[in-house]
C-alpha cells in the first residue's frame, strides 16, 4: 500500500523508531496520527516535522488501557475523516534478569504493553480497515520474537505472540483488502531502555550499543518500504537477518550462541 495521501496511525511516535516512522511518512505525503504515552514527546515530534494538526495529530494514550484504545478510532476518524493503516511500534523491554527473579507485576506490564497493546489497537481499527479500499497493519515484533535472549524471556514471549498474531491475521485477511506485515528489528539505536522505566544505560554500554545498532532512521525506512511493498515479513538489521538464518539452521546452537553473547554483554555492561 502506497502511503502517499493515506492516514497512518503510529504508536510510540514520541521517540525512536516511532518518531522516525512519523517523520518519514509525513515526507512521503501521508498524514499521521501519532500515539504515545508522553505528551511532550509527541509535541517534539510534531515540532521537528514542522507541520500542523492537519498533517500530524497527537493522541496521548496508554496502549494497555483497552477502554481508551477502543475510543481511539472514533477520535482519529473524526479528525482525519478515515484511517488507512497502523504501525504498532510501541513497546518496552523488561529488566535484564531471569524469569525466576522477575516480579509478576513486571511480567504483566511487559505483556500488557507489547502483546495486548498491539492486539487492542489491531482489534479496535480492523473493522474500519475492512471498509477501506485498501488498508495495512504493520506489527513490530523483534528478533527476540523468534530467538530467545536470556534475561529478556518475557519480552521475547510477548514479541513471539506478536509474531504469531500477525501471521495469523495475514492468513485470515489475505483474501480481503487489508495487508499485514510483521517486522523483526535487531539492535536499533533508540532510548527503549529509558522509556521502559529502567533508567539510562551505563555510558560505556550505551556507546557500545549505539556503535553496533542500526540508526532508527534506517530502520524506519526499511519498515515503510516493506509496508509499501506489502511484504509478509521483514528483518531489520544485519544482526536480525543473520540470527534468523542461524536459528532456522540450528535452533539449539543459535540459542546457546545467544546465551553466551548475552552473558558476556551483561558482565561487561
Amino acid at each position: 500500500m502506497q502511503v502517499s495521501n493515506r492516514v497512518i496511525v503510529v504508536t510510540g511516535a514520541g521517540s525512536g523508531i516511532g518518531r522516525e516512522l512519523s517523520l518519514q511518512l509525513l515526507k512521503k505525503n501521508a498524514n499521521v496520527a501519532g500515539v504515545d504515552i508522553h505528551e511532550n514527546a509527541l509535541a517534539e515530534t510534531q515540532q521537528i516535522a514542522g507541520v500542523g494538526d492537519d498533517r500530524f495529530k497527537s493522541f496521548v494514550l496508554d496502549i494497555s488501557d483497552k477502554i481508551k484504545v477502543d475510543a481511539l478510532p472514533e477520535l482519529v476518524i473524526k479528525h482525519f475523516g478515515a484511517v488507512d493503516g497502523i504501525i504498532n511500534n510501541a513497546g518496552i523491554i523488561q529488566k535484564f534478569i531471569p524469569v525466576n527473579d522477575l516480579a509478576i507485576e513486571d511480567i504483566n506490564r511487559v505483556m500488557n504493553v507489547n502483546f495486548f497493546g498491539t492486539l487492542y489497537l489491531t482489534k479496535a481499527f480492523l473493522p474500519h480497515f475492512l471498509t477501506r479500499p485498501e488498508a495495512h497493519i504493520v506489527n513490530i515484533s523483534s528478533m527476540g520474537g523468534f530467538i530467545p535472549f536470556p534475561g529478556q524471556t518475557i519480552y521475547g514471549a510477548a514479541k513471539a505472540g506478536v509474531k504469531l498474531l500477525t501471521e495469523g491475521l495475514y492468513a485470515e485477511l489475505k483474501d480481503t483488502n487489508v495487508h499485514v506485515t510483521v517486522v523483526h528489528p535487531g539492535a536499533i539505536a533508540t532510548n527503549i531502555t529509558e522509556n521502559s522505566g529502567l533508567g539510562k544505560p551505563k555510558v560505556e554500554a550505551n556507546a557500545q550499543q549505539a556503535k553496533m545498532a542500526l540508526p532508527a532512521s534506517q530502520a524506519a525506512e526499511i519498515i515503510i518500504k516493506a509496508m509499501e511493498n506489502n511484504k509478509y515479513r521483514v528483518t531489520v538489521g544485519k544482526d536480525a537477518t543473520m540470527l534468523d538464518i542461524l536459528y532456522r539452521l540450528s535452533p539449539r546452537f543459535a540459542t546457546n550462541f545467544i546465551g553466551k553473547m548475552m552473558k558476556k554483554a551483561l558482565k561487561n555492561g
